[in-house]
């Protein structure tokens, strides 16, 4: 039989799991897909049922945060039906349910979202240029997305903005979405870009390493390092005389895997110990079969062989893996 808890092989205790609703999504940004994707059939992919009751399974080993993920999982047909069922976990060994979102969808859904339980959502925003927005999207809209943000901080969502940084890109807006995002009340948090994929473009003529990033930010800003945690791989920083928090992702220059606590469930029920490995187990086929005690032995068989930590490395020839980000749920 399965321990209560989730502990792998380094001690450590897996408490947050990101679970992925759908491989799709209504962009193609540069650093994350490739222009003609090719999407999973709907057969492949759980049903909400399915989802909720794999989440299920989690919260009774004691994971306390579910972040929905995608693709981008407002695309997803029935999304809202979904965030109310696990919405309702909160309390009930749920602590917390968060989103992952491009912000696309937002605007229509925000309300519904706090009215389920969630409090935050992260939501993608590389550029508050328009035409650098279409650029690195590939198909994307701008207003709509500010649009989405906007309904989200009057719904009473906190909002904490991701911003991959990218030399030649965006890298001259960093400052100003940091005083945006503090006029707005809401947090930055600013993340490498992650060879994760095959895409169109070379990553390392964009890969901008996050300490460079901070020491640029400290010559017009005062950085304390914070305590501050909401359970993911960011490490924040308090900005002098100001309320917004600054959150730094350094998954390439500074690694953050001693202290991991998560682990990632794609859309198709595959479930993966680190992002940045292919090492893995399929839990779809034992949801189908009704076998709860063999998803459990099947996760114990995951987290004994859950790797210390990734080894991306921005210069290979080749991405660390070959399944994009939106496969795998971020």
């Amino acid at each position: 039989m399965s321990q209560a808890g989730m502990i792998d092989s380094f001690g450590r205790r897996i408490s947050y799991v990101r679970l992925s609703v759908t491989d799709r999504c209504d962009l193609r940004c540069r650093y994350c897909m490739a222009e003609r994707m090719v999407f999973l059939p709907k057969k492949d992919i759980l049903s909400l049922e399915e989802i909720v009751e794999l989440a299920d399974i989690f919260i009774a080993r004691g994971v306390k945060r579910l972040r929905l993920t995608g693709g981008e999982p407002l695309v997803r047909r029935g999304i809202m039906d979904l965030v109310r069922a696990l919405g309702r976990r909160i309390g009930q060994g749920l602590e917390e349910l968060t989103l992952t979102t491009n912000g696309t969808q937002l605007e229509k859904v925000a309300g519904g979202l706090a009215e389920a339980g969630v409090r935050r959502v992260n939501v993608s925003l590389d550029t508050r240029d328009p035409q650098r927005f279409a650029h690195i999207t590939r198909r994307g809209e701008l207003s709509q997305v500010l649009r989405g943000i906007a309904a989200a901080r009057d719904a009473g969502l906190h909002v904490k903005i991701n911003m991959v940084a990218l030399a030649g890109l965006n890298e001259d807006e960093i400052a100003d979405m940091l005083l945006w995002c503090d006029a707005q009340g809401h947090d930055l948090t600013l993340i490498e870009t992650m060879p994760l994929g095959e895409v169109e473009a070379d990553r390392t003529d964009h890969y901008l390493p996050l300490d460079a990033v901070r020491r640029g930010l400290e010559e017009r800003f005062t950085l304390h390092p914070s305590f501050h945690r909401t359970g993911g791989p960011a490490r924040y920083w308090q900005v002098d005389g100001r309320g917004v928090k600054l959150g730094l992702i350094t998954p390439l220059s500074e690694n953050f895997c001693a202290g991991c606590n998560r682990i990632r469930v794609a859309a198709t029920g595959t479930v993966y110990g680190c992002l940045g490995h292919d090492q893995k187990v399929e839990l779809r086929d034992l949801l189908r079969d009704g076998g709860t005690e063999r998803v459990n032995a099947t996760l114990d068989v995951l987290l004994a062989g859950k790797p210390k930590g990734h080894d991306f490395n921005i210069a290979a020839a080749k991405p660390a893996l070959a399944r994009h980000m939106s496969v795998t749920g971020g």
